[in-house]
């Protein structure tokens, strides 16, 4: 995966128009917010607090439209695009590499045992009340550090983004809690998209799939079709072509070297598939970031 383009800190500075600090950390109070409208990844972690307004954003192959107060967690796996909602969006958000927040922290496993980092369910959580009091007035001493130029700017920012997190995690445990029924999906629906995050890059058949959650491909698709309503082999292919997208706006990577990365057995029948699937050829959709 060595090869595939993320966007850095410094782009991220670049994207939102504020000074580049050269740490490892980058905090972004925006009134006026870009649309990043194409699929990409990122080198570090965000916590995006949604003041006002809305947008709608795609992590994967789902999508929130996020009404402010809400909070958007995203992972550095994570693939993302954010499409217009509305004529008004503030927002803060602070992005950070692990190497920072784990810097004076002696368990390295600590972000991994969020499941609202890298998990396609939970990357937006809807704020009220005192968690929305809490995360607004944590969010306002960032912004505020950031402004004063404290001695302790890096260790008051890292120890803040802890206390988000926590903030969060306290706020999905609230949401099951008060939940009338459990919030999680159908379980053979879990199953599948289990397999295909860890196999789509090699593998496309349907029947690949059904054969290992012992179903009839026609089964699968179906059932996933029923809760979802889109089908198991909609799925597959929507996964292969976010995936190509992300890969092919990366210039140093030839449309052939993408398809051998997706599996495909030559370019000719990846260009076939990409332009099937989203109406233009590879090179075309290139093309849109010349």
């Amino acid at each position: 995966m060595k090869n595939i383009k993320t966007f850095s800190l410094s782009r991220h500075s670049r994207l939102f128009s504020v000074p580049d600090n050269g740490r490892e950390y980058l905090f972004v109070r925006s009134g006026n917010s870009p649309y990043q409208e194409e699929p990409y990844r990122a080198e570090s972690y965000a916590l995006a607090y949604i003041r006002e307004g809305e947008v709608k954003v795609n992590v994967g192959l789902s999508s929130w439209d996020v009404v402010a107060p809400s909070i958007i967690t995203l992972a550095p796996s994570d693939i993302r695009f954010f499409t217009k909602n509305s004529d008004l969006l503030k927002m803060d958000v602070i992005f950070f590499k692990d190497t920072f927040l784990m810097e004076r922290y002696a368990d390295p496993f600590f972000l991994s045992k969020y499941d609202f980092f890298g998990n396609s369910d939970h990357h937006v959580l809807p704020l009220a009340g005192a968690g929305f009091t809490k995360i607004n007035m944590i969010y306002e001493l960032i912004h505020l550090t950031q402004e004063a130029g404290s001695y302790h700017k890096a260790e008051l920012v890292r120890n803040y983004i802890f206390a988000i997190i926590y903030e969060i995690d306290a706020g999905y445990r609230q949401e099951r809690a008060l939940a009338s029924t459990p919030l999680r999906d159908h379980p053979l629906f879990v199953k599948f998209r289990q397999l295909l995050t860890e196999n789509y890059m090699q593998e496309r058949k349907l029947d690949f799939y059904a054969e290992r959650l012992h179903l009839t491909p026609k089964s699968l698709s179906a059932a996933v079709k029923n809760q979802t309503g889109k089908s198991a082999g909609k799925w597959i292919d929507d996964a292969v072509i976010l995936e190509a997208k992300v890969l092919l706006q990366n210039e140093t990577l030839t449309v052939s070297q993408v398809s051998g990365m997706l599996n495909f057995s030559d370019q000719s029948v990846f260009g076939k598939f990409f332009r099937a699937n989203t109406g233009l050829s590879p090179v075309g959709y290139r093309k849109k970031f010349q």
